[in-house]
């Protein structure tokens, strides 16, 4: 592999370069407690590991660069399962370059992007699914999908998987059996184990199923607020993120130009569009917002369409599009309405918005959720491997065998037991900095 090594000291920074009160400088390595020590004024050799040390980083020269508290962790103990020191500086962008160059001319390389959990990896402290969790879970959007990522990262898909592996090695191991007899020597006939296969298909297929809805709350939806002048579009997108943020008057085409703004809805990250009103208009100003808000709408995910009492009703179905009435409190409606004068029915606005991203997600709350494309696809192949040994249950024991030790493979491949270096360099890659 480029770059990713094992027998480096390594450091990165693990909080972002910008200025704070505190900042996390990583370090992970072969004598990384000695190379800090060189440069640490203060103990920190002999320490148990986990414990935090006060003291200062002083460079070539003895001069202090800043007052810190280093973490030290023994071999077996930190996040990598390396030696490693953590140090806690002051977060001004001077001090993180100076203790940087100074790590640097102790003898630390700088991290490649996701070398530390790489590391984890290679040293078995996490398998690839736990480790492609660590990325989900600092680039979570909404609190549903922190939970799923948190799962992942415990161990949760790791686990199912052990459970796969261990029905189809004792599948493996009845054919075996069979295998290693002559033909006339065969203690009994083998009978394909149907239900047992079939088990672990669905099991793993419900998995895979969550794929989808995983990655809705993990990477958000798009939601256009759309319809005539004056519906009550502006008021509805200010009631649905409770604060003021478009301008509401009775003065038709108030709205130009869309409006963007981040909700959460029930766990979903939604990226919430005021749009312009659409009506035939002289302005060009005007025309221009109300094309591009008819761009929004071509690549929303949901349109959400108002309609004023003064509006006539539209009786034809559109794709990706609900319907709610404005001004609850003037007129009654049928369908789902509200007042953003009352606040009534916004409620009723959320659910339905929700209902309709999530309508397609399949109930799966007591397997684990999956958000990775490679796990999907390697699910897949498993499930795919298994279904094949099952339409060939006919064929001899040694081909019904190559079929489950397929499914193994890409079980294998799943966790990380076996991969390839391209593929691990690709996924951590990916990783933010210090990670």
């Amino acid at each position: 592999m480029t770059g990713y090594t094992t027998d480096e000291p390594i450091y990165a920074l693990a909080t972002p370069f910008s200025p704070s009160a505190l900042a996390v400088v990583r370090t992970s390595g072969n004598d990384s407690i000695a190379l800090v020590s060189s440069v640490f004024k203060g103990r920190l050799k002999d320490r148990p590991s986990s414990s935090a040390v006060h003291g200062w980083i002083v460079d070539k020269e003895g001069k202090k660069v800043d007052e810190v508290v280093a973490v030290v962790y023994g071999r077996g103990h930190g996040y990598t399962g390396e030696e490693a020191v953590e140090i806690m500086c002051h977060g001004s962008l001077p001090v993180i370059r100076k203790v940087s160059s100074t790590l640097e001319e102790a003898g630390f390389r700088r991290a490649l992007k996701g070398e530390f959990t790489y590391r984890a990896f290679i040293h078995g402290r996490m398998d690839l699914t736990e480790a492609e969790a660590v990325e989900e879970l600092v680039s979570a959007k909404g609190e549903r999908s922190r939970e799923d990522a948190l799962s992942r990262l415990s161990g949760s898909i790791r686990k199912e998987a052990e459970k796969a592996r261990d029905e189809i090695v004792q599948i493996l191991a009845s054919l075996e059996v069979q295998l290693d007899y002559g033909e006339d020597e065969i203690p009994e006939e083998w009978i394909f184990p149907k239900e047992r296969v079939e088990g672990i298909i669905e099991r793993l297929e419900r998995i895979r199923s969550t794929y989808s809805s995983s990655r809705l709350y993990s990477q958000g939806a798009k939601v256009v607020l759309a319809g005539r002048t004056n519906a009550g579009k502006s008021s509805l997108f200010n009631a649905l993120l409770k604060e003021n943020r478009a301008i509401v008057s009775d003065t038709e085409g108030t709205t130009r130009d869309y409006i963007e703004a981040q909700v959460e809805m029930e766990g979903i990250p939604v990226r919430l569009f005021d749009t312009a009103g659409l009506r035939d208009s002289g302005d060009d100003i005007e025309k221009e917002g109300i094309r591009r808000s008819e761009e929004l709408m071509d690549s929303a995910d949901l349109v959400v369409y108002v309609l004023s009492p003064e509006d006539e009703k539209i009786e034809e179905k559109r794709d990706r599009t609900i319907f709610v009435h404005s001004k609850s409190d003037i007129a009654e409606s049928e369908g789902i309405s509200f007042s953003s004068l009352t606040g009534d029915g916004i409620s009723s606005v959320v659910e339905a918005i929700v209902s309709y991203l999530t309508k397609e997600s399949r109930g799966a709350e007591d397997v684990p959720v999956i958000e990775s494309e490679r796990q999907e696809r390697k699910l897949g192949e498993t499930v795919e491997a298994l279904k094949e040994a099952e339409q060939n249950s006919n064929e001899s024991v040694d081909i019904i065998a190559l079929f489950f030790q397929s499914a193994l493979s890409s079980l294998s491949e799943l966790t990380g037991e076996t991969t390839s270096d391209d593929i691990l360099e690709v996924l951590f890659s990916s990783f933010c900095l210090g990670k």
